[in-house]
């Protein structure tokens, strides 16, 4: 049962962009947040042999100050931990949302396929810790999540604005239609200003118009425009110029061939993009 929303904090300055993000997403489904923040293995002790040529005694003694290094290290790495957690958690509480803490330790993409039954959608920082705010960045956890992942990835940005509105990137395949399809189904978009572009082309409107009409099924209001030029290009534009609030579009195919093509749109867009992206597969 995909009852709970999964949201990555790692004590990066997205953190609390993603709290904030994902409570607005819990309060519009009704659902509580899992708060996750993985260790990774270099932060678990190191018992590995490292004394090279060392003589018996000398190696002894510098065996057991690696291992009492290692030790502290990874007791402030889990003391970190929990008190990034702690944070995360006093965010959700101050917006009303029951936030439930996990420490895991681990590889990061293992550890959220394994909980990702259970889970709604997944909300993460556009860069983790390590990466800055380098614009050009996206980040290697990222990636991974986006190509491996199956349910709807809301990356979030530095800062924290109300949604109000949503650009559609939409492009009649069927990463999009999906998209089209969930955001029928969900309440998150219910009395929200939704756009949905397209880029031009003979059957760009008639494309829109049917996904217009799957939404207008479901009760959800939503205006239409087709945009000239390269995607990437003309919706940034769209996106600065009209002051959208979430940008919505489908992820990468499931080719493998495609998969490993890192100048996608969908890359594109986020490298680029100022405002929080949810991608659906």
């Amino acid at each position: 049962m995909t009852d709970r929303i999964l949201a990555l904090v790692d004590g990066s300055g997205f953190s609390r962009s993603v709290c904030l993000h994902a409570a607005w997403i819990a309060q519009r489904l009704g659902l509580p947040v899992d708060l996750l923040h993985v260790l990774g293995r270099r932060e678990a002790a190191d018992r590995g042999d490292r004394s090279g040529a060392l003589s018996l005694g000398a190696r002894t003694a510098l065996l057991e100050e690696l291992a009492s290094l290692d030790a502290q290290r990874a007791r402030l790495a889990q003391a970190q931990g929990r008190a990034i957690l702690d944070d995360a958690q006093a965010i959700l509480a101050a917006e009303g949302v029951e936030a439930v803490p996990h420490l895991r330790q681990g590889d990061l993409i293992d550890t959220v396929a394994e909980i990702e039954p259970s889970v709604r959608a997944l909300v993460v920082g556009k860069r983790g810790e390590a990466a800055g705010f380098a614009s050009d960045h996206l980040g290697s956890n990222l990636e991974r999540i986006l190509r491996a992942t199956t349910v709807p990835v809301f990356i979030a940005t530095a800062g924290y604005r109300p949604v109000r509105k949503v650009l559609v990137a939409f492009d009649g395949g069927a990463s999009s239609r999906v998209a089209i399809d969930r955001m029928a189904a969900s309440p998150v978009f219910r009395d929200l200003a939704i756009t949905l572009a397209c880029a031009g082309g003979d059957d760009a409107a008639r494309k829109l118009e049917r996904a217009r009409g799957t939404l207008l099924a479901a009760g959800i209001e939503a205006e239409t425009c087709v945009v000239p030029g390269e995607p990437e290009v003309a919706l940034e534009e769209k996106i600065e110029t009209e002051g959208f609030d979430l940008l919505v579009m489908g992820a990468y195919g499931h080719s493998r061939i495609r998969s490993l093509i890192i100048g996608s749109t969908t890359t594109a867009m986020i490298r680029s993009c100022t405002i929080p992206i949810l991608v659906y597969r």
